[in-house]
């Protein structure tokens, strides 16, 4: 079999899901089952796994799919639980009264607020609260869910707590060669996964900085008056200020705690130093910026928001400093339970439940279900139901709405995963070829070589595009993206990084974020005019990204433990 039909074969799972789910617009829970047959059947027919191959692979997704599926639960749950405390409605309360420009509320709510809420939650979450708080404080529906998709851009790669890498980096790597790899360079996986979070938030960081510029100068030209790109313009300091109070942070809590970190601790530090400048009146301009009158808003713009707003519990006396105190706890315990220099780390991890040698294959199924970050975050949803002196009946709501989305996400997490673990598994076949995913990567390598770089994001891209998902897209593609730089000498850890920071941008065109979001603000029917905007920011990210991975591995000879250097 020639390596282009192996690299056809191997690609013809993923180009089904995404013809399904594009072309022909059928839902994720059906097209993801039909992308999983698909990749058996290739790998019983063209790779000729061994049935018990398969089957252990897809008992192994299983596994990983339980704690992917718990952390999304927690999240979810976490963010529930306030709505029905009241907190939420507190957090919205506390945003009045520190400027009446729309373009520095942007730059808080919309860019720092929503951030943390994506480091926290993940998974769309961003959208589906910070776009009904926009509206609430006075938003067009339609720019707050084009902000809402803005949003998630810098901070979801290590969104949910670091779900992205922790569960999709690292379960979308694999095999036998990978595994001997990281065994010769003297590495852990968690090493390795510390060595793409440090990459990946200095690429983040050069492209995301100007993230809330162009969530200002984008609002101002779409849904102003004067349809004025220079109105955002002119608060360019602060904009830029903004992307800065975030990056820093962002960059010294990846590179020192870990991927669970930078989004969730980094944008709440960017956010009160972002609230204490902008209560100053510093880096403001002179002028105060506005959307035109109510009564001129284009048809386009308006939803019927305001009624679903009125039904956010606004009572129980929860006071902004109890709203906050959750999220708090949460970056205290998890900085806590991931720390090496404590014992509270090996403690949780040594609990754990195995299937080792899955029915006789060597592929071995494990969870650590008391280290998973849904566990801190079911403890904090306890403490937060005490601290808000919840009745049981709201808990119980909240947990019945969290089951809801964690039913939808099942369904074709649930397939996706075990498909993606069919692909790195194929690694040992009759066929006695390379594994799916390094069939693919051949390929690339011989036929795309040297301007790789510039690519790496894009396919990460592609991938978040159709999955809606950061961390789908790095269970997807990570392995292929891994074997594409080996073949090609090129740090490994630099084109996974690539890969991440890529999925994370094509969230902003993600088609299941974005009908997410205009349910929220009751706007469904209306996503391509969301796309049309945000493929802008998309489009700008992947450059720049591209741009710096070609000079990063030509020009700076980026390098890494795997491939011999520093």
């Amino acid at each position: 079999m020639s390596l282009g039909l192996q690299a056809a074969l191997a690609l013809f799972p993923i180009a089904l899901g995404g013809v399904l789910l594009i072309g022909f617009r059928i839902a994720a829970k059906h097209a993801m089952p039909a992308a999983y047959l698909a990749a058996v059947v290739v790998g019983f027919a063209a790779w000729q796994m061994a049935p018990t191959r398969i089957a252990a692979a897809t008992i192994e997704g299983m596994f990983i799919t339980f704690d992917l599926l718990f952390i999304i639960f927690g999240a979810i749950l976490l963010l529930h639980t306030l709505e029905r405390s009241g907190g939420v409605a507190a957090i919205k309360r506390s945003f009045h009264g520190v400027s009446d420009d729309r373009r520095v509320q942007i730059v808080i709510v919309a860019w720092l607020f929503g951030s943390f809420i994506e480091g926290a939650a993940g998974f769309g979450t961003p959208a589906a609260v910070a776009a009904p708080l926009l509206v609430a404080l006075g938003f067009p529906a339609a720019a707050a869910v084009m902000l809402g998709m803005m949003i998630q851009s810098m901070a979801v790669t290590f969104g949910a707590v670091g779900t992205p890498v922790v569960v999709g980096i690292q379960n979308g790597l694999g095999g036998q060669e990978f595994l001997a790899d990281l065994t010769a360079a003297g590495l852990s996986m968690d090493d390795f996964l510390r060595l793409v979070t440090a990459k990946v938030v200095i690429l983040h960081a050069i492209a995301g900085v100007m993230i809330p510029t162009f969530m200002v100068i984008m609002t101002t030209r779409f849904y102003g008056a004067n349809k004025s790109w220079t109105e955002g313009l002119s608060i360019l300091p602060f904009t830029l200020f903004g992307g800065l109070a975030f990056a820093v942070p962002y960059i010294l809590f990846g590179t020192f705690l870990g991927p669970e970190f930078p989004s969730l601790l980094g944008a709440p530090v960017g956010l009160v130093i972002v609230v204490l400048v902008a209560r100053q009146g510093w880096l403001l301009p002179d002028d105060m910026w506005d959307f035109p009158a109510r009564e001129s808003w284009d048809e386009s713009w308006v939803s019927g928001l305001e009624e679903e707003l009125a039904d956010v519990p606004e009572g129980r006396g929860v006071s902004a400093v109890m709203a906050w105190t959750p999220y708090a706890l949460l970056g205290v315990f998890l900085v806590i339970t991931r720390l090496d220099q404590l014992p509270v780390k090996g403690w949780l991890q040594s609990i754990d439940i195995t299937w080792p040698d899955i029915l006789g294959s060597g592929i071995a199924g494990t969870t650590t279900p008391l280290y998973l970050p849904g566990t801190v975050l079911m403890v904090v949803v306890g403490i937060t139901a005490l601290l808000h002196r919840m009745d049981l009946s709201d808990v119980g709501h909240a947990i019945k709405s969290s089951t809801n989305v964690l039913v939808g996400a099942g369904i074709v997490l649930v397939f996706t995963v075990p498909m993606v673990r069919v692909y790195i598994n194929s690694d040992l076949n009759g066929a006695g070829i390379a594994s799916m995913p390094l069939s693919m990567a051949e390929w690339v390598a011989q036929n795309v070589g040297q301007v790789w770089p510039f690519f790496a994001g894009v396919t990460g891209a592609l991938g978040a595009f159709i999955a809606g998902s950061n961390t789908v897209s790095n269970l997807t593609f990570a392995a292929f993206q891994y074997g594409v730089a080996e073949r090609l000498a090129m740090s490994t850890v630099f084109i996974v990084s690539l890969q991440a920071v890529g999925a994370a941008a094509g969230n902003m065109v993600a088609i299941h974020n974005v009908v997410a979001a205009s349910a929220t603000v009751g706007l469904l029917g209306r996503e391509g005019d969301t796309l049309r905007k945000t493929i802008l920011p998309t489009i700008y990210y992947l450059v720049v990204i591209g741009i710096v991975g070609l000079i990063a591995v030509h020009m700076i000879g980026v390098t890494d433990p795997l491939m011999g250097g520093p």
